[in-house]
């Protein structure tokens, strides 16, 4: 296998900044997409320091003798560890928090994710895509229990409350999951900021009738500012080709 790989981030159209960050490891091993919260400065900080840490961990630690999961989940701890830190520094940024979601590919045939809050992974399948991972958040709670329908999750004013984001003492646990990837796969990393503005479908059709990776990108960065833009934008994409 070998992997391709795009990434872009956009404010959107109502927001001032972007509190949004990712990294894609310039040699393809792992990818990171974190969306902030907590006021202007705090939300850019918390994204920018959880993106930091796990890219520094997961280079330093990289050829250690950790299992990859293990690998993944203490970097999320420790990107949790340095907002905490953070906070105490600057206790202007006390309520600073962000999501996370990051995929690793330490060994082609095993690539692992890990997350915490709503931003997601979906992996396309020919024309099927899948979500990946699953919602912390309390409409996603309420939907699995039957309490509120997909459709009536998509406007109901508790769906930005989340149940889990770095920055937390009280984080617990950091949900990790190795993956089915195989040739032709692609997957995509996204903030909220894309799937508050696209259904599923949307992004299906986009991610699979754009050949070219950069393109695929940019069309759903427009297309969730088409509806709305309401929040900042990011997308990376990971499309699996044979070696």
């Amino acid at each position: 296998m070998k992997f391709i790989f795009t990434g872009f981030s956009d404010p959107g159209l109502i927001r001032s900044s972007n509190q949004d960050s990712y990294y894609i490891d310039p040699k393809g091993r792992f990818f990171v997409v974190a969306d902030g919260m907590g006021g202007h400065a705090g939300g850019e900080e918390a994204s920018r320091i959880a993106v930091h840490e796990i890219q520094v961990y997961l280079g330093e630690n990289w050829d250690s003798s950790e299992s990859t999961e293990k690998l993944l989940e203490n970097a999320l701890w420790r990107a949790n560890e340095g907002i905490l830190q953070d906070q105490q520094n600057h206790p202007e940024r006390a309520d600073m928090g962000t999501t996370v979601v990051a995929v690793i590919f330490r060994s082609p045939d095993s690539p692992w994710c890990a997350h915490v809050g709503d931003s997601r992974l979906y992996r396309l399948r020919e024309a099927q895509l899948e979500q990946v991972t699953e919602d912390h958040t309390w409409v996603a709670r309420a939907i699995k229990v039957g309490d509120v329908t997909p459709d009536e999750a998509r406007n109901h004013p508790f769906r930005h409350v989340l149940s889990r984001c770095l920055g937390r003492e009280d984080l617990h646990q950091v949900d990790v999951q190795q993956l089915d990837v195989q040739v032709g796969d692609r997957l995509l990393l996204c903030s909220d900021g894309l799937t508050e503005e696209l259904v599923d479908q949307k992004i299906s059709d986009y991610l699979h009738n754009n050949q070219l990776l950069d393109k695929a990108a940019l069309s759903l960065i427009e297309a969730a500012k088409e509806q709305g833009g309401h929040d900042n934008i990011t997308v990376v994409i990971v499309a699996v080709e044979n070696s």
